[in-house]
């Protein structure tokens, strides 16, 4: 199957670019004084890219490791698309020309010998390596430090379902294989994974277990990391093999060490996952409630005592106003006041009497809570839209304006503190200085003690942006460890929140994550700069 390469300098398949509606635009200018971009973004063909600084030897090495000159390449496009993840930082720093950091050669192994070869040729050289799946990342997780050489390993080659097991309801699959095309396989055979993140049309299965990544409809099938019943991982000083069985006693378990390593403690060239039969059908709808408060109440009763949808997710009042559920219609016209309120989408899956009796008890909650039913269309447009978003985040940044996200989780009973201090520390930071956001926020994961709560920031951009972006980021980041919110839910560390992850864990752990660093990693080549500050180089 042809792997296609997402749009260098934004999201995904440049043929499904779509600019904004004047009335959103409109709305941009009014509202928030957001004015057009004074220069386009570069073209591809235009942008300088640095010398190579691979030493004397280390291609050759690399070529010879990976099976070939064919999969190593140095070209200047290979190495821009390559460049840093999809963060708008990294997004803005790219449309600008400035591939400052992009890798000296991306390398491209086929199979868990070649990694191991690759990582021993870059040991030997002293070139540091970070390994890219989908290029996803939108916290600072391909942009290493330190200063090295560095390559970026694409597994793309690695997109083999390896193994079926329907007995144990389990699966085998590279690294490299993208979510759809993993989907594909798995239905072929009548399973499924149920893993949807937003950035599924490009994630791939390593990039999940590497970030610990939380699919949309997280409810029914859980996060990935839950998922996962054994790796494979090639590390300069070897292999490790991890998962014998579901659940162990014997000893702590180190497929958690690896879980959510961003890379920074060895490669993942396998991934064992449970997998479910492919439900028969699937039904979404809509519910109102006249607050987040309320909604959230409604949610955290569902998460604690059921019945629990597959799909369960509530934005707030400003994102409901906007129609951020519904990518596709926003800025088509202003809310009416019988749309106020907050909207929580649903979803089901399974055999139809299941679905049937699990709405029908899902209702008698809800309509307990102060709910009010909205039938199926707000909750199958927001399916249809569901991978949408960071098309229209690009839509905004051609418009002139500014758009991110961040996100955090927290226990139940601190979940109205949090949401409140993060709001409050974006807008006092970006009207201070002259730019006033649209903050936004939903709920999309939730658990028996907790949930997350996922912020989208609209503004004008600050000149300059990305440093402009970075303040109001860091006081967000505060914000969340000082109300008892955790740095990351699901996007990660990468280098964006190693200092904030530091304080969390606090100095033991990061003692502990860096004694594990040095003995799989002794001359600090895996991703520099992720979950801890670079090694020393030797």
């Amino acid at each position: 199957m042809e792997i296609r390469d997402m749009l260098w300098s934004g999201w995904g398949d440049p043929a499904r670019a779509t600019p904004l509606p004047d009335a959103a635009t409109g709305l941009l200018r009014e509202l928030l004084g957001v004015r057009p971009a004074t220069e386009p973004p570069v073209a591809l063909a235009d942008i300088d890219v640095p010398a190579s600084r691979l030493p004397a030897g280390c291609p050759a090495a690399l070529a010879k490791a990976a099976g070939g000159e064919a999969h190593v390449r140095a070209d200047a496009e290979s190495r821009v698309r390559h460049t840093r993840g999809k963060s708008t930082p990294d997004l803005l720093r790219i449309r600008s020309g400035d591939v400052a950091d992009a890798p000296d050669a991306v390398v491209l192994p086929g199979s868990h010998d070649e990694v191991l070869a690759v990582l021993r040729a870059c040991a030997e050289h002293r070139v540091a390596v970070v390994p890219f799946g989908g290029g996803t990342s939108v916290v600072g997780g391909l942009a290493p430090q330190g200063g090295r050489p560095f390559v970026a390993l694409d597994l793309r080659r690695m997109d083999a379902l390896v193994s079926l097991d329907p007995v144990s309801r389990t699966a085998v699959l590279q690294p490299g294989l993208r979510a759809p095309r993993a989907e594909e396989l798995l239905r072929e055979r009548g399973f499924t994974l149920g893993h949807y993140p937003q950035s599924y049309e490009w994630a791939t299965i390593g990039g999940f277990a590497a970030a610990r990544s939380s699919g949309q409809a997280s409810a029914g099938y859980g996060r990935f990391d839950e998922m996962v019943t054994g790796l494979t991982v090639a590390t300069p000083e070897g292999t490790l093999d991890l998962g014998r069985a579901p659940r162990s006693a014997a000893g702590p378990d180190l497929r958690q060490l690896v879980l959510g390593s961003e890379g920074a403690f060895g490669v993942i060239t396998s991934v064992a996952v449970r997998v479910r039969p492919v439900p028969e059908a699937a039904a979404y709808e809509g519910w109102r409630f006249p607050s987040f408060e309320t909604g959230a109440a409604a949610l955290r009763r569902l998460a604690q005592d059921g019945p629990l949808p597959t799909v369960l997710r509530l934005s707030d009042e400003t994102e409901t106003a906007i129609g951020l559920a519904d990518p596709a219609a926003v800025g088509g016209s202003l809310p009416s006041s019988g749309t106020a309120g907050c909207l929580a989408v649903l979803g089901f899956e399974g055999a139809p009497d299941e679905i049937a009796a699990r709405r029908e008890a899902t209702r008698a909650v809800l309509d307990e809570q102060g709910g009010e039913p909205l039938g199926a269309g707000p909750g199958e447009k927001w399916e249809r839209g569901r991978f949408d978003a960071p098309y229209l985040r690009d839509a905004l940044l051609d418009a002139g304006a500014f758009a991110e996200t961040l996100e955090t989780a927290a226990f139940w009973s601190g979940i109205p503190r949090l949401y409140a201090a993060v709001r409050e520390a974006l807008i006092r930071e970006l009207a201070g200085a002259g730019t006033p956001p649209l903050v936004m926020c939903h709920i999309s994961h939730v658990y028996p003690a907790g949930a997350s709560l996922y912020f989208t920031v609209v503004s004008a951009q600050g000149n300059p942006a990305v440093a402009h972006w970075e303040r109001a980021k860091h006081a967000a980041g505060d914000a969340i460890l000082a109300a008892g919110g955790t740095i990351s839910h699901h996007h990660g560390v990468g280098t964006d929140h190693r200092d904030r992850y530091a304080r969390e864990i606090g100095p033991l752990g990061m003692e502990i994550v860096r004694a594990v660093k040095r003995r799989v990693d002794p001359h600090g080549i895996l991703n520099p700069g992720v979950l801890t500050a670079p090694l020393a180089q030797e």
